[in-house]
């Protein structure tokens, strides 16, 4: 495994996320087309598995169960979320490419979906051929967190003990791969600091080591650390977007904390099996953005740090193409790759 400095990169502008954060609106109206035809007249009939590529309590873990309750009842049918983590995303999402493309197995998964094939040479599926686009789910940012005893109580100390102490200290993401670690390789490129990445199999386990302050550094989706935040068994040093967490307005950006040319958004999306029918794409589409608009859902997602967004099929395939090249290119450039 090998990492290496990043070169140069700035995350979606602020048009490009507000574009997203608009979808929700395009893709109700969207959805209100004629009725739609067979096979989705009668599907679904049965219960649909809805694969989570983290483990319990992660923050995909946390948005998926946030819409699985009301989705059922848009569906009229059980989902049952299935986690199955592991290689920052890539066991579950190979189960799902290797799914029957009947309708009854969706991917939940994190944007990390379309940073994987980046810097892993190996993967068994076709992120742009092995899926079919559902929805844009939600939007946030990442948040660097740290144990209370850790002695840097804001980003300029953490920099200064960095630098004072190059190659000691570590910080923990989700997995190689995930935001979470392009947000810890651009802070140490930005602030010409050595940390050292610790992959973990998602948002739970890696949350526990910093609890147990077996680790410093955590960084991780909000909705996985919220709550040790607000109880103060974690504390925040920083968001990764340009606009704070409307969940922790008093924790600042990096921009803010003086780290100049700094923004990473992730984003959470459903995708199918290629194969699967575009009428069945389409009407859990119509499922999903009908949740994600619901007041109450997304208070639920605001109360996570996340945007409800609720995209149509056609908006998430824009984005998974743009960004498969904006990453192939990052990792180039960076020299960022998983052997």
């Amino acid at each position: 495994m090998m990492f290496r400095k990043m070169g140069g990169w700035t995350g979606w502008t602020g048009p490009r996320r507000a574009a997203l954060l608009a979808a929700g609106t395009l893709a109700l109206a969207a959805a209100s087309g004629p009725a739609w035809s067979a096979p989705a007249d009668s599907w679904p009939t049965k219960p649909i598995r809805l694969v989570v590529p983290y483990p319990p309590g992660g923050g995909t873990d946390v948005i998926a169960r946030i819409v699985q309750d009301e989705l059922r009842k848009q569906l009229g049918q059980t989902v049952v979320i299935e986690n199955r983590g592991g290689a920052a995303g890539i066991i579950g999402t190979e189960a799902v490419a290797r799914s029957d493309a009947d309708g009854y197995t969706a991917l939940f998964t994190l944007s990390s979906h379309t940073i994987n094939p980046a810097i892993y040479k190996k993967m068994s599926f076709d992120t742009a051929k092995d899926f079919v686009p559902v929805s844009l789910v939600a939007s946030l940012p990442q948040i660097l967190v740290a144990h209370p005893s850790f002695p840097a109580n804001d980003v300029k100390e953490l920099i200064a003990l960095a630098q004072a102490r190059p190659g000691e200290l570590s910080y923990g993401s989700v997995g190689s791969g995930s935001p979470g670690h392009i947000a810890g390789e651009l802070f140490k490129l930005r602030t010409h600091t050595n940390l050292m990445h610790v992959p973990y199999r998602g948002g739970g386990p890696a949350i526990n080591d910093v609890l147990g302050n077996q680790i410093p550094l955590l960084w991780v989706s909000i909705p996985a650390a919220a709550g040790f935040v607000k109880d103060g068994r974690l504390k925040a040093l920083a968001v990764s977007t340009v606009r704070r967490s409307s969940q922790f307005p008093d924790v600042p950006t990096m921009q803010e904390s003086g780290v100049a040319d700094f923004e990473v958004d992730s984003w959470y999306a459903m995708f199918m099996p290629a194969g699967t029918p575009q009428s069945i794409v389409h009407k859990l589409q119509h499922a999903v953005a009908a949740v994600v608009n619901e007041p109450e859902i997304k208070d639920k997602l605001l109360g996570q740090g996340a945007e409800a967004v609720g995209s149509t099929p056609e908006q998430l395939d824009a984005t998974v193409r743009a960004e498969l090249v904006k990453w192939a290119k990052l990792a180039r450039e960076a020299e960022i790759h998983v052997d």
